[in-house]
């Protein structure tokens, strides 16, 4: 088979060609150009972008609960910095300017104690209830906060602040637990005075596609075009639980901690945004610089950031047991009053995901309590107990058997045998031997 073959000034005159051409198609081919993006705080108003207030979450609040949104200044007025129970003294007038100044006063944990006995239930634990447009007046309940993760990617955070968390009482906890403990005539444990809830939206190139739930401990998110949201002019709708304010994506009973019930209903319409502040955090330094709403003046003697910096919790401290107003549930240990929550600057405000990165961490109970709800519909509920304990009996029984048949096998095992057997003729001969031989050990002494 003949090859076919150039010489060199002909095949470098096919090729030079080919190269010139494909050098000018790669630059005129277009590249993908994003524009520079300024970052919110390079603009001179620092103005609100208008994708925070546009997509923000609209609330539905209970319909029952009486705990409302409460103004943040307004519950620190309320409160007196403490230690270990004990007021701090020699303090200046607390507001949103200066609360941080208590991250010096301790080195221990630093609790805004309220200023009443929460058994009675003052009036500022109530908060406000909001108008037929949403809005609740002469309050601001609602911190926004802005951190933006690159030229494209920012997530806008949406605080809300009550002051008062109702626990659930026995009968939001399921069977079988629930049937295990004495009602306490409704009391209601895991009280706390304070509470920070929120919401999360992811916006990449000012578009949503993403928002998280807080509940408890844990939370939940989705993507924004998931079926799970509803909407209201392209808001999303948020469920505030009765009592705990943890925050649903729909209406209706929701299980958490596999063993308590949150309950949710489309009761009061909420719109944060209309009484807010807003701000921007640096994702690096974590500074935090006040934003504004357009055609809103900036004012120059306050940037209502000094809270945010505040390493304490926001309400009283765990009373000890021997605290006239606390009560321990039997066997279970849960209090009637435990500790207020930490701020805003604790709920990882820089995550990968729309999850934060590292969770709160959970009691070592929840374990066991995981697997009792787990296997409690298919093996301990009604009847179905009374066949559990026979299959269970009978698998031990059979076990102790086994066990015990093992044991004697390996006795047996022990004792083989012998492949001879001992004359019993040789036996009388040793025996007399033995005895020739003390008598000749006696003689001789």
């Amino acid at each position: 088979m003949a090859l076919m073959c150039f010489d060199k000034p002909a095949t470098w005159d096919l090729i030079f060609p080919l190269l010139v051409i494909q050098v000018v198609l790669v630059l005129a081919k277009p590249t993908v150009q994003h524009d520079h993006v300024v970052s919110i705080l390079a603009k001179t108003n620092r103005t609100v972008p208008e994708y925070a207030t546009r997509f923000a979450p609209l609330v539905w609040l209970h319909s029952e609960d009486p705990f409302r949104p409460s103004d943040i200044f307004e519950h620190i007025r309320h409160t007196t910095p403490s230690v270990n129970q004990k007021p701090i003294s020699d303090l200046p007038k607390l507001n949103m300017d200066n609360l941080a100044l208590l991250n010096d006063v301790s080195d221990q944990e630093v609790a805004l104690s309220s200023n009443d006995d929460i058994t009675t239930m003052p009036h500022w634990l109530f908060g406000s209830t909001p108008d037929e447009t949403g809005r609740i007046s002469n309050a601001t309940a609602c911190a926004v906060i802005l951190v933006e993760r690159d030229a494209r990617n920012v997530d806008v955070f949406y605080f809300y602040f009550y002051s008062f968390d109702r626990g659930a009482n026995l009968t939001q906890v399921l069977d079988p637990l629930g049937s295990l403990v004495d009602d306490t005539g409704g009391m209601h444990y895991g009280n706390h005075v304070g509470d920070w809830e929120h919401n999360m939206i992811r916006f990449r190139d000012e578009n949503p596609v993403g928002i998280y739930y807080s509940q408890h401990s844990d939370g939940s998110a989705y993507d924004w075009g998931d079926g799970a949201l509803s909407m209201t002019d392209g808001r999303p709708l948020v469920y505030s639980a009765y009592g705990s304010h943890a925050n649903y994506e729909s209406e209706g009973d929701h299980v958490h901690d596999y063993i308590l019930v949150d309950y949710c209903d489309a009761g009061v319409l909420w719109d944060p945004i209309q009484s807010a502040y807003f701000y921007h955090m640096d994702a690096t330094t974590s500074k935090l610089s006040r934003l504004f709403l357009p055609d809103t003046p900036m004012p120059l003697e306050s940037n209502l950031t000094s809270f945010f910096y505040y390493l304490g919790i926001w309400g009283d401290a765990q009373y000890p047991d021997d605290h006239p107003s606390q009560i321990t549930v039997p066997v279970f240990g849960l209090k009637r009053f435990v500790s207020g929550p930490q701020g805003p600057i604790y709920k990882s405000l820089v995550r990968k995901t729309l999850f934060p990165d590292v969770g709160e961490p959970k009691p070592f109970i929840l374990f066991f309590i995981r697997i009792l709800m787990a296997v409690y519909p298919c093996c301990l509920r009604g009847w179905r107990v009374w066949v559990s304990l026979g299959v269970f009996s009978v698998s031990v029984a059979s076990l102790a058997l086994g066990i015990r048949y093992m044991i004697r096998r390996h006795r047996t095992k022990g004792y083989d045998k012998l492949g001879t057997d001992i004359p019993l003729h040789d036996l009388e001969s040793i025996e007399t031997y033995a005895r020739r031989r003390e008598e000749e050990v006696g003689s001789g002494g």
